[in-house]
């Protein structure tokens, strides 16, 4: 099983931090580093300095580790138009030598668009856009060079595009879609993608959203197992009972919360956690939200002692 580590900078994080952690990360010998796709905090979280761009801070990455991959979960279909989103990504791919990974929803946190001026329609029309963008965006990175790539659906056009640039990963950096709705995004999941993502579900959930998956791929003759099953879960990792107490209220959380709806407690705990949900679900793939930035113990911790029980 892979652990990966996930970060929530708009929660309050400057691009220095977020080097911090991924370097940590890297040398710590996490397989990616990923962070959330956002311009406003949640919560009572101040968000200082201010919001990053998922994409710059991503290319300044990819310049500034050697090893690691970098994704994001997940970059919204609202932000930005298909075609420069798809040339955005080839870049910081190239810039990376091949460590991208591009996840991708259809937006959902209203109060940020307000905020900074974004165009939020109704869910309908938001999953609309976002099957198209998900065609556009493949479609563009799939086009041999020479070739050319048109698109005519209800939101958006492309006439004889060269499809330039094309990524570094052929055919295409991996795909990762998420969610819990129960009819169109495992549709979309079962034709686009390279892992399916849930964050901050309890495993009976993560089981049935799977098995949903599992039927799409099965309706469109698509081998389910082509898809890597991944979980996001908020990482409350201590060598014992009042570490893991003290890393929770850090985070304002309660250790026994943690405990129930995350993956809290001591390394023993964690790892049989883990082979609990692998054992319910097939996941292959875990992101450890990690809320303190500046705890680059707690990294460590759990690349020394949970990581090595897991391979």
């Amino acid at each position: 099983m892979e652990l990966r580590i996930f970060t929530e900078p708009q929660q309050g994080a400057s691009y220095d931090d977020l080097l911090a952690v991924a370097r940590s990360a890297e040398d710590a010998g996490y397989d990616a580093f990923f962070r959330s796709d956002h311009y406003l905090k949640m919560g009572s979280a101040d968000g200082l300095p201010g919001p990053t761009d998922a994409w710059t801070t991503l290319a300044g990455l990819a310049r500034d580790t050697s090893r690691i991959r970098l994704g994001t979960l997940m970059t919204s279909a609202t932000f930005r138009y298909p075609g420069v989103l798809a040339i955005t990504i080839a870049q910081v791919d190239q810039m990376s030598g091949g460590r991208v990974e591009f996840g991708f929803g259809a937006g959902w946190y209203e109060e940020e668009h307000s905020a900074y001026g974004i165009p939020f329609p109704a869910l309908g029309e938001r999953f609309e856009r976002y099957g198209e963008q998900l065609e556009i965006i493949t479609g563009l990175w799939a086009t041999p060079e020479g070739g050319t790539f048109s698109f005519a659906g209800k939101h958006y056009r492309l006439a004889d595009s060269p499809a330039l640039s094309k990524p570094a990963q052929r055919p295409r950096p991996p795909v990762l879609i998420g969610g819990m709705g129960a009819k169109r995004t495992p549709a979309l999941a079962a034709r686009f993608a390279d892992e399916f993502n849930l964050p901050f579900v309890d495993v009976d959930a993560a089981a049935a959203q799977f098995g949903r998956v599992e039927a799409a791929c099965a309706a469109i003759g698509r081998d389910p197992a082509e898809i890597t099953r991944s979980v996001a879960l908020v990482a409350c990792v201590g060598r014992d009972d009042s570490e893991v107490a003290r890393r929770a209220a850090v985070i304002g959380r309660d250790a026994d919360e943690l405990r129930a709806n995350g993956l809290a407690g001591t390394p023993a705990e964690v790892v049989d956690r883990l082979g609990r949900w692998r054992e319910r679900t097939g996941i292959s793939r875990v992101y450890l939200q990690l809320l303190d930035l500046a705890d680059l113990d707690h990294l460590e911790l759990v690349a020394a002692e949970v990581a090595p029980q897991l391979r």
